[in-house]
């Protein structure tokens, strides 16, 4: 996703090829996301999830991440559903804000995770 990072809503606008790769690897990260997130609820006994935003709310519930970091996850969810089933509604200036700002929550997941299951 770096190599997209500064990409503008312009050009990320006139190349469906662009629109694919970086609408399906988001999809395909947030799901990753969402599945360890699955792992670590089913390990703990917790609470079985509704929706895959409520499987960071469980977290959240649970004391293992932050309600700042439950809010942004929620979003990312959201996102997940829009890119997953209304392709016709999709913001091209929120994907390219998420590449410009949000990449580095996933990051920020991934370590909130490693200190889960250490």
């Amino acid at each position: 996703m770096q190599e997209y990072s500064t990409i503008t809503v312009k050009e990320y606008s006139k190349d469906w090829k662009i629109q694919r790769i970086i609408e399906r690897t988001l999809q395909m990260m947030i799901e990753l996301c969402v599945d360890i997130a699955n792992h670590i609820i089913a390990d703990k006994k917790y609470r079985v999830p509704t929706s895959y935003s409520d499987t960071f709310q469980v977290l959240e519930d649970e004391g293992l991440i932050s309600k700042k970091q439950y809010k942004t996850m929620k979003k990312m969810a959201q996102f997940r559903n829009i890119v997953v089933h209304h392709y016709d509604k999709i913001d091209e200036t929120i994907v390219v804000n998420i590449l410009r700002q949000n990449v580095k929550d996933f990051l920020e997941y991934r370590d909130s995770v490693l200190k889960i299951i250490k």
